[in-house]
């Protein structure tokens, strides 16, 4: 591994309802859909925190909760579309900077440990065509601006931009990130052990898709 210490970035918004998770309704209430986000947002935090990292920083959109971790930065998100928000968020940091979001709770501190001496960038696809995950050795804000978010293709031109501008760049795996219910099914099979998919089963959001036998019997929520 680098002994380049990484900052990690989380870009979330706080936990409310009717702000986030909104293509989870129905099957689920709002406010149903903003605890699942919020146990999300901490499975996330959980491996944020065990990965080695020199900062840990939350860019949030919203107000903080009580239970953030006090071990982790809390910045307000800038104004402007999702990409001048990433950029943004980049900006603001120095050396090997790795960017994730808040939807998948499947992610593990290894797979945010990654070697800096290996690539300039570090690329996580996820399913829907978007990415959960990007790395960048030296953050230079022009490499997300005018990149279209929240499209089938998000993905493929932002890989296409790192490229493009000269970078040697690595794959993170592809993950499952939760718009859906069906992704909130996908991803509690494959991680049970998270909060989010013990409040997924709790709430009856697996439906037949997922039996009592693949969550574990344990009591948590976020903090």
């Amino acid at each position: 591994m680098s002994d380049l210490p990484p900052t990690l970035l989380v870009i979330a918004k706080s936990p409310s309802p009717g702000r986030v998770k909104t293509r989870l309704t129905p099957p689920l209430t709002p406010e149903q859909a903003a605890d699942i986000a919020e146990a999300a947002l901490a499975d996330t935090l959980d491996a944020v925190r065990l990965a080695p990292a020199r900062r840990r920083v939350l860019v949030l959109d919203g107000r903080p909760r009580a239970w953030f971790p006090p071990d982790v930065e809390v910045v307000p998100q800038c104004g402007g579309g999702l990409d001048e928000r990433l950029a943004a968020a980049f900006a603001a940091c120095t050396g090997p900077t790795l960017l994730i979001g808040m939807d998948t709770p499947q992610v593990t501190a290894d797979l945010l440990t990654v070697d800096w001496t290996l690539a300039d960038a570090w690329f996580g696809a996820a399913s829907d065509g978007g990415f959960w995950a990007l790395g960048l050795r030296d953050p230079v804000p022009a490499l997300l601006l005018g990149v279209p978010m929240s499209v089938p293709h998000t993905g493929r031109v932002q890989y296409e931009r790192l490229v493009a501008a000269g970078l040697t760049v690595r794959n993170l795996p592809v993950l499952n990130d939760i718009d859906t219910a069906d992704d909130l099914a996908d991803v509690a099979r494959s991680a049970p052990h998270t909060r989010t998919a013990r409040l997924a089963f709790a709430y009856d959001a697996l439906a037949a898709r997922t039996t009592r036998a693949d969550i574990p019997a344990r009591a948590g929520g976020p903090g």
